[in-house]
C-alpha cells in the first residue's frame, strides 16, 4: 500500500481546522497567589484580627511598635514557608515533566517521505509509522500492517490488544478500547509494525479527555477540618476570656479604687497620674488583646509548614516525591487504601518461577536440569523468541518473550543462543496458540514449539525426564492436574516441545512446562502487613481476572479470612451504593476493574466519612486519583496520573506508600505534641493574667514579656517539634477518624493539669507568703514577707521577674512531657537533636532576658538562690506529668 501522507499545505489547513496536538496544561498557581490563599487559613485569620487590634492600639499609644510587627512576622513566616515549599515541589515536578515531554517524538509520512517530528506537531490526517516501543501520539485508525498494543495506561489491562486495518466494511466503536482497528494516544506498541491515520488530536483524544477530568476540586484534608474546628474553639476561648478580663479589671478597679471621676487621665503638677475612664478602659483592652494573642498558637501554621517541608525533603530520599504538600498529612490519616496490583504489589514484570517435566519433576533453575534438557530449553525459549539479549539487557519482544529471555540472561545462558542455526521462524499465531522455530542441529532439522500447554500436550506422545531420557507420555492426567494447580496460583503456563523435521505433527516430545508469573514483591507483602496493623484497610483493584487477583491477594496477605470478599467489576456493578457500602469493610479485591469502578469506590468510601487513598499509574486512574483524599501516582506512570496525584511513588513500591503513611502519622503526632506544649503555655498565660488582677496585680506579666514568650515559644518550639523522628510504633495505632477533634481528651487533661500547675506556682510566688519569701532568698531589696500590696515597687519588679523566669523554665521543661506519651519523658530524645538545642536555647534566652532585660522587659536580675528555687518549682512539672501518665496509663496514644 502506497502511503504519501499530507503535504505541507495540508498540514497547515488541518492544524487550522482541528487544532494542534498539545494537551491543555493547567498552570500551577503562582507563588503570590499561594500566599494570598494562605490567608484563608482559620489560624492565620485569627492572627490577622489580633494584628489589626495591635495596630490600632499602637497608633493610640497603648502598644509598642514592635508588638504588631512581631505578630506580622509570625504571619508571614507561617504563610510563606508552606507556599514556598509547595511552589518548590511543583517546580521539581514541572521540570521532570518538561524533560519527559521534550523526548516525545513521532514518525510521520509527509510529502511521501518519513520524517521525525515532535508529538505536539502531529495533526489530523497525518500517517504515523508505528513500531515496537513507540508510544502513540494521537488517536487514529490503523490503515496498514498489524500491531500489538499495550493499553494498560488507559484501561489497566495487562493483556496486549491487536490493532489492524478495517476489512470488508467492518464497523467498530471508538469508545470500546478492545476494538481491533482504532488505537489511542498514550498506549505503547509492543509488537510488529504498522501505519495509523490520525483522526483526533490534543484534548479531544481519549487521553486528553481523561487529563482534563483531573481539574476537579478536592475536599478539605482531615487536618484542615481539624484545624478549622480548633481555630473556632480557640477564638471562642480567646474572645470570651478577653471580655471576662475587661469586665474583671473594670470591676476590680471600681470596687477597690473607686470609680474614675474624669474621662481622660489627669496629670498633677508633681507628675502623678490619676487614671480616667479612657485610661482604665484602654488598660483593660490592652491586657485583653494580649490575652487573645496569647490564646492563639501562632506557631501552629508555622509548625505545619515546617513539618510539611522537612518531611517532604526527608521523603525524597525514600523515593517519595510530595507534589501537593497537604497530601502528606492526609496520608497519615488514611483509613482505606485502594491499590493497583501490577508493579505496586507485584514486581510488574513476568518471571519464570519453575519448570516441570512430563512426569511432574520440578526444577527451580536450569542448573538443576540435565545437560540435554538445558540445551532443549535454550533453543525452545531462547531461539524460539521474538526478543533478544545484548550485554545483559533484553531488547524487543512481548512481555512473555521478554520474561523468558530475562530468565536465560539470569541463568547466564544467553551465550548459548545460536541464532545462526535457525532455518525458519514463525511468530506466535493467536489461532494456533503457539510459535515455532526450526533449527539445524547435528546435520538434521529440529522444530521447537512454544505456546499454550493444553494445545502442545495434546500433540505430545513423549517427554524428556529429569535424567534427560526420552520416554512415552502415557499418563497425562497427573500433568494436567499440576497445570490446573499452577493456574490456581495465578501462574501463566507455557509448554515447550520438539519434533524432528520442519513440520508440527501429533508426535511431539514434551521438553517442559514453564510457570511464569508477576511475583508478589517481598517488601510489598511485609508493607501490607504493617499497613493493615496500622488499621488501614487495603483493597487491591486490578484489571486481571478474578482467579489471578485472588491468588495474588492471598499471597500478599490481603485475603486471610472466609469473610474477606473479592468482586469482579460486573458483580460490583450489580450492587447498589448502599449494598456496596455495607460490603465495603470486608472488601479486599476488585477484579476486571474499570476506571469508573475506581471513582465509585472512592465516592462510596468518602460518603462513609473514611479518609481514602488511591494508587494509580494510567490515564484511566487520574479521575480516581484526583477524587481520593490522597492520590499516590506511580513514578513509571503517565504524566496525567502524576498531575492528578498528590504524592509520586518514584520506585512504584508499596513499601514506599507505607513510608508515606508513617511520615504522615509522624507529622500529625508532631502537631499534637506541639499543641500540648503550646496550649499549656496559652492556658497558663491566660489564667495567670486573668487571676492576677483578682488578687491585686494588674499586670503579672507585661505585654512585652508575653510577646517574648509568644514569639520564642511559638517559633522555636515549631522547629523543635518539627524534627521529631518517625517511630515505627505509630504504625501500631488505629487511624484517627476524619471527624475526631485534633485535641483529644487525654491531651486536654494533660495541658490543663500542667497549665494549672504553672499558673499556681506563678501566682504563689506573688501571693503565697512562704513561697514568696523562699523565692526572694538572696534578693538585694530586703524582706518580702507580709502583704503583697505593702511591698515596694522594686520588690514587685523582682518578684515578677521571678514569675517570668519560672514561667519560661516551666513551659520549657513541659516540652519534654509533651513530646512523648510514654512514662519516660526523655525516651528517644537522642534522635531529635534540634529539640535539645531549642530547649537549651530557650533556657539560655530566658536567663539573658531576666538578667539583662532591665526596664525594657520590666525585670530585675535575680540572685543565684532565687534562680535555684525558680528552677526547682519549674522542673516539678515533669514529675507531676509522670504521675498523671502513671495514673491514666502511659501508652503510645495521645
Amino acid at each position: 500500500m502506497k502511503l504519501t501522507g499530507l503535504t505541507a499545505k495540508e498540514v497547515e489547513e488541518s492544524r487550522q481546522k482541528y487544532g494542534n496536538n498539545s494537551l491543555t496544561q493547567i498552570p500551577p498557581d503562582p507563588l503570590w497567589k499561594k500566599i494570598l490563599e494562605g490567608f484563608k487559613d482559620p489560624m492565620i485569620l485569627i492572627l490577622c484580627v489580633a494584628l489589626a487590634v495591635q495596630v490600632v492600639l499602637c497608633f493610640m499609644g497603648q502598644a509598642e511598635w514592635y508588638e504588631p510587627v512581631g505578630v506580622l512576622i509570625a504571619i508571614m513566616i507561617a504563610n510563606g514557608v508552606a507556599s514556598v515549599s509547595e511552589n518548590k515541589q511543583e517546580g521539581k515536578a514541572s521540570a521532570l515533566k518538561a524533560e519527559e515531554e521534550a523526548k516525545e517524538m513521532a514518525k510521520v509520512i509527509r510529502d511521501g517521505t518519513l520524517q521525525e517530528i515532535h508529538v505536539s506537531e502531529v495533526v489530523v490526517g497525518d500517517i504515523v509509522f508505528l513500531m515496537a516501543g513507540d508510544k502513540l501520539p494521537a488517536d487514529g485508525e490503523i490503515v496498514d500492517g498489524k500491531i500489538m498494543v499495550d493499553q494498560a495506561a488507559l484501561n489497566g489491562e495487562t493483556e496486549e490488544a491487536e490493532k489492524r486495518p478495517v476489512e470488508g466494511g467492518e464497523s467498530y466503536d471508538t469508545k470500546d478500547l478492545l476494538n481491533k482497528h482504532y488505537a489511542y494516544r498514550g498506549t505503547v506498541v509492543c509488537g510488529s509494525e504498522g501505519h495509523m491515520e490520525v483522526k483526533v488530536v490534543g484534548d479531544k483524544t481519549l487521553f486528553g479527555e481523561l487529563a482534563l477530568e483531573v481539574q476537579e476540586e478536592t475536599r478539605q484534608t482531615p487536618l484542615q477540618v481539624k484545624l478549622a474546628k480548633l481555630a473556632k474553639q480557640i477564638s471562642t476561648f480567646g474572645y470570651v476570656g478577653a471580655i471576662a478580663i475587661v469586665i474583671g479589671i473594670l470591676l476590680k478597679t471600681i470596687i477597690g479604687d473607686g470609680m474614675p471621676t474624669t474621662f481622660l487621665d489627669v496629670v498633677a503638677d508633681d507628675g502623678t497620674r490619676t487614671q480616667g475612664w479612657l485610661g482604665l478602659l484602654m488598660n483593660a483592652i490592652t491586657v485583653a488583646v494580649t490575652i487573645v494573642v496569647c490564646a492563639v498558637p501562632e506557631g501552629l501554621p508555622m509548625l505545619t509548614s515546617i513539618l510539611l517541608s522537612f518531611q517532604s525533603m526527608r521523603m525524597a530520599k525514600d523515593n517519595v516525591l510530595v507534589r501537593k504538600i497537604n497530601g502528606l498529612e492526609t496520608a497519615g490519616s488514611l483509613s482505606i487504601l485502594y491499590s493497583d496490583k501490577t508493579g505496586t504489589i507485584t514486581e510488574g514484570r513476568l518471571t519464570v518461577v519453575e519448570m516441570s517435566t512430563g512426569n511432574v519433576n520440578i526444577f527451580k533453575s536450569m542448573n538443576e536440569m540435565p545437560a540435554v534438557l538445558q540445551q532443549d530449553l535454550v533453543v525452545g525459549i531462547g531461539i524460539n523468541n521474538s526478543a533478544s539479549a545484548s550485554n545483559g539487557e533484553v531488547i524487543g519482544g512481548n512481555n512473555t518473550d521478554r520474561a523468558l529471555m530475562a530468565f536465560l540472561v539470569g541463568e547466564k545462558a544467553e551465550n548459548r543462543i545460536d541464532k545462526e542455526s535457525v532455518r525458519n521462524f514463525e511468530a506466535f499465531d493467536s489461532a494456533k496458540k503457539y510459535s515455532t522455530v526450526t533449527v539445524n542441529a547435528e546435520g538434521k532439522n529440529l522444530t521447537y514449539i512454544k505456546g499454550a500447554p493444553e494445545r502442545i500436550i495434546d500433540k505430545c506422545k513423549f517427554y524428556i525426564d529429569e535424567k534427560g531420557n526420552k520416554k512415552p507420555l502415557t499418563e497425562k492426567n497427573f500433568l494436567i492436574q499440576y497445570i490446573d494447580q499452577q493456574a490456581g496460583r495465578s501462574m501463566r503456563l507455557l509448554g515447550v516441545a520438539k519434533t524432528e523435521g520442519d513440520t508440527v505433527g501429533d508426535d511431539l516430545t514434551l521438553v517442559c512446562v514453564l510457570s511464569i508469573r508477576d511475583n508478589v514483591r517481598k517488601e510489598a507483602a511485609d508493607a501490607i502487613k504493617e499497613v493493615q496493623k496500622a488499621g488501614i484497610q487495603v483493597v487491591m483493584v486490578t484489571g486481571d481476572r478474578k482467579e489471578t487477583a485472588v491468588a495474588i491477594a492471598k499471597e500478599a496477605g490481603l485475603i486471610q479470612k472466609d469473610t474477606d470478599v473479592a468482586l469482579t467489576s460486573q458483580e460490583m456493578g450489580e450492587k447498589s451504593d448502599d449494598e456496596l457500602k455495607a460490603l465495603l469493610p470486608n472488601l479486599r479485591v476488585v477484579a476486571r476493574a474499570l476506571p469508573t469502578d475506581k471513582s465509585r469506590l472512592v465516592r462510596c468510601a468518602q460518603e462513609l466519612n473514611l479518609v481514602v487513598g488511591m494508587t494509580g499509574d494510567g490515564v484511566n486512574d487520574s479521575p480516581a486519583l484526583k477524587k481520593a483524599d490522597v492520590g499516590f501516582a506511580m513514578g513509571s506512570g503517565t504524566e496525567v496520573a502524576k498531575e492528578a496525584g498528590d504524592i509520586t511513588i518514584l520506585d512504584d513500591n508499596f513499601s514506599s506508600i507505607e513510608k508515606a503513611i508513617l511520615y504522615g502519622r509522624t507529622m500529625f503526632k508532631s502537631i499534637r505534641k506541639f499543641l500540648i506544649f503550646q496550649l499549656t503555655v496559652n492556658v497558663a498565660a491566660v489564667l495567670t493574667c486573668f487571676l492576677g488582677p483578682m488578687f491585686g496585680e494588674n499586670q503579672v506579666m507585661t505585654v512585652i514579656q508575653l510577646l517574648v514568650v509568644n514569639l520564642a515559644m511559638d517559633t522555636l518550639a515549631a522547629i523543635a517539634f518539627g524534627s521529631e523522628p518517625a517511630l515505627k510504633e505509630y504504625m501500631n495505632e488505629m487511624p484517627i477518624p476524619r471527624s475526631e477533634s485534633i485535641v483529644s481528651k487525654k491531651m486536654f487533661i494533660e495541658f490543663l493539669i500542667s497549665g494549672l500547675y504553672i499558673t499556681f506556682i506563678c501566682l504563689a510566688i506573688l501571693f503565697i507568703e512562704p513561697i514568696r519569701t523562699l523565692v526572694a532568698t538572696g534578693n538585694p531589696y530586703g524582706d518580702m514577707s507580709g502583704a503583697y500590696s505593702a511591698l515596694s515597687g522594686d520588690m514587685h519588679t523582682y518578684l515578677k521577674a521571678a514569675v517570668f523566669a519560672t514561667f519560661m523554665m516551666a513551659i520549657t521543661f513541659n516540652g519534654f512531657n509533651a513530646r512523648t506519651t510514654h512514662l519516660n519523658p526523655f525516651e528517644q530524645i537522642g534522635r531529635n537533636t534540634n529539640f535539645l538545642l531549642v530547649m537549651g536555647a530557650l533556657l539560655l534566652a530566658q536567663f539573658l532576658f531576666v538578667t539583662f532585660g532591665g526596664p525594657a522587659l520590666s525585670v530585675h536580675a535575680l540572685s543565684p538562690a532565687t534562680w535555684g528555687v525558680c528552677a526547682l518549682l519549674a522542673f516539678l512539672v515533669i514529675p507531676l506529668d509522670m504521675i498523671r501518665k502513671a495514673i491514666m496509663g502511659a501508652d503510645n496514644k495521645q
